[in-house]
């Protein structure tokens, strides 16, 4: 069963003296881009941490908290980096996950919450932008410590592979046609 999910999203420039550039940035990335990016903070919230004993539910032992940081590519050549702190909880008997993630890059913020469930090997994640009004989904499959999921809304598709072991976690995010190319996360569980 999955659940459909309200997502907060806030993106906000720096109060220093590049805020002028930096909103610039923010309007100039349009809808795909921020699409691309919250794709980004849903699956961290949630699946990529799908790993251990799926009989106890395959987010069993996630719980707890989670931080790290990364690269964002432009398509333009651009990079900027990314750091992400993170809160988990179990539900479901541990077939579903609750979470609080706070993202930032030298542009944005982002604040989402959300929830993903497990059913069957599949993984899904419904989720909608309130700011904009949107809803977006994400679907893949989750074995062995790996996710492979694809992304879509209006206008917007990407692929994203995740795997996990022990402590750490690697998220990478592919996606042609928006101005976002490339994302990469490294994650490690802190308690």
């Amino acid at each position: 069963m999955f659940k459909w999910v309200e997502l907060g999203c806030r993106l906000e420039a720096d109060e220093n003296r590049e805020r002028f550039m930096r909103l610039k940035l923010v309007y100039a990335l349009g809808y795909p881009c921020s699409r691309m990016v919250l794709a980004l903070m849903v699956l961290l919230s949630g699946p990529a941490h799908a790993q251990g004993s799926f009989a106890s539910g395959p987010f069993e032992g996630f719980a707890g908290a989670w931080s790290g940081s990364g690269t964002i590519a432009l398509s333009n050549g651009r990079t900027e980096r990314l750091r992400c702190e993170a809160a988990y909880a179990l539900a479901s008997a541990g077939s579903s996950l609750r979470q609080n993630l706070s993202c930032r890059s030298d542009s944005y913020i982002f604040e989402l919450r959300t929830e993903v469930d497990y059913e069957g090997g599949r993984i899904a994640v419904r989720w909608s932008e309130t700011s904009r009004n949107l809803v977006e989904r994400i679907s893949g499959r989750a074995q062995n410590r790996r996710i492979d999921a694809v992304a879509e809304g209006s206008g917007f598709s990407a692929e994203i592979a995740m795997s996990t072991s022990g402590r750490r976690q690697s998220v990478a995010i592919r996606s042609q046609g928006t101005e976002l190319s490339r994302i990469a996360v490294e994650l490690t569980r802190t308690h």
